[in-house]
């Protein structure tokens, strides 16, 4: 083993390799060097471990795909086949073009905080509280980091050692292990569940008021369904106890909808203008849900109540930044122009008719004859939003076995489109990979089409001529 370990080179011997050279022109000496030293201890332990030491070769290797990895950013774009519309882990709603280039073009230095027109200091809440009072009919509002933390600030701003009342069925977990209880309990609000898990009426409600209530809470359940023997408070309910007791109700709506979602074949979800026409104090909902923009947490409501949010010491904390306040305003701009459904990407996706759908999954089809067959399916909303809500769709299907016997290996194919560039992500079920034209965009489509034959032609696998 002592003569495994000496052939190990030195980490300048190593430096010295000629194949390395371009490397450190390309990056920087100190890149390479990080690099070397870590390809080495690599190769040290992999000898204590009774392994044999690597050659000068691998370790060469080794040095240019460790830098070539240091020097790449790790998030890129990956075209999502899954047919979940809002997929939590693929970044959730996709960006229109208007928004994105908002978003490039506040790159440098802008009117942020500045009053260009007096020279004067300015606020940078001015770029969309008059886009989200005119969308959904609130007094005022407030945009920080994300919905959790806008909960957070008003539950600290309004009730800090005070009571929140809220149902027992209510009292969720929004995603990531967070949960409602635990961000109240961070907020030094104390949380009084009323009700059972699937039933809660209003007396229960106002049997737990006391003196220590600050307010009462609704949260919809954007993530689960309850179905069954269920009771449950209406908004317009609670906002008549809440005023009779002067208490303000907080709704926390979540997925933030400012469409029907009945016109789409979808179950209703609460829309923020209902809400506010309701007459809750203030409203919660995410922006990268069904709003279709960048993620932010957005507060409406009532003017007084969101003076308090904004001068409140943790609102700084939380605040959103100038890239997204851009995308934001761009994204509010297609709703306020009616043009949700034909600019922003979720909006086209949910919309978008089964037989078009259809009509590209059969040409997705053609190029694989003998591989894939076209399958009717569902797509999912996802996100936390529309929970068990569908969408009929058509889906390329490849099978284990194709039309003219190949076998083909479906979790490997899945795994070498997930490799490729861009990364092509599906969903399987069973023993067949199945790709849904609804979540990819049209302009992917020739890249699409080529990822999945470069992934099959690298398992042996051709269609038929």
């Amino acid at each position: 083993m002592a003569n495994a370990y000496r052939s190990l080179p030195s980490v300048d011997k190593l430096l010295a390799d000629r194949r390395l050279r371009p490397l450190e022109a390309a990056h920087s000496r100190q890149l390479v060097t990080d690099a070397v030293r870590q390809v080495l201890e690599a190769g040290r332990s992999a000898i204590a471990r009774g392994e044999p030491a690597p050659t000068p070769d691998q370790l060469v290797a080794s040095v240019v795909a460790e830098v070539e990895s240091l020097a790449q950013i790790s998030l890129r774009s990956v075209i999502n086949a899954t047919g979940v519309v809002l997929h939590t882990n693929l970044g959730r709603a996709p960006l229109s073009r208007e928004t994105t280039t908002a978003m490039d073009s506040v790159s440098g230095y802008i009117n942020l905080e500045f009053d260009v027109a007096n020279g004067a200091r300015g606020s940078r809440e001015v770029h969309l509280s008059s886009l989200l009072c005119r969308l959904t009919g609130a007094e005022a509002a407030l945009v920080v980091n994300n919905n959790a933390s806008a909960v957070l600030l008003a539950l600290s701003a309004l009730a800090k050692r005070k009571e929140v009342i809220v149902s027992r069925g209510q009292a969720v977990e929004i995603g990531g292990g967070f949960r409602i209880p635990d961000v109240m309990r961070q907020s030094g609000a104390r949380l009084v569940e009323v009700g059972t898990t699937n039933c809660t009426y209003l007396s229960d409600y106002e049997e737990a008021i006391t003196d220590r209530t600050a307010a009462l809470l609704r949260v919809h359940s954007s993530n689960f369904k309850v179905v069954g023997f269920t009771q449950e408070v209406g908004v317009d309910q609670l906002v008549q106890l809440g005023a009779r007791h002067d208490l303000p109700v907080l709704d926390d709506l979540g997925s933030g909808c400012l469409l029907d979602t009945s016109r789409f074949g979808l179950a209703p979800e609460p829309t923020v203008q209902d809400s506010i026409a309701a007459g809750v104090a203030l409203a919660f909902f995410s922006g990268d849900k069904l709003l279709g923009g960048p993620q932010a947490g957005i507060v409406v409501g009532q003017r007084y109540l969101i003076e308090k949010l904004r001068k409140h010491p943790l609102a700084r904390a939380v605040r959103i930044d100038k890239t997204r306040i851009a995308g934001l305003a761009a994204t509010l701009l297609h709703y306020l122009k009616g043009q949700a459904e034909q600019r922003i990407p979720v909006w086209q996706m949910i919309s978008l008719h089964p037989d078009e759908v259809e009509s590209r999954a059969r040409e997705w089809a053609a190029q694989f004859k003998g591989l894939a067959t076209v399958t009717k399916g569902e797509s999912v909303v996802g996100g936390g939003s529309l929970p068990g809500g569908t969408l009929p769709t058509w889906l390329l299907t490849i099978k284990g076995t194709g039309k003219a016997g190949q076998r083909i290996a479906v979790q490997e194919l899945a795994a070498r489109l997930r490799a490729g560039q861009p990364p092509v992500v599906g969903r399987l079920e069973g023993n067949s990979l199945l790709l849904d034209p609804r979540t990819v965009r049209p302009e992917d489509d020739r890249v699409f089409i080529e990822a999945l034959r470069q992934a099959l032609d690298s398992l042996g696998v051709r269609p038929d001529a």
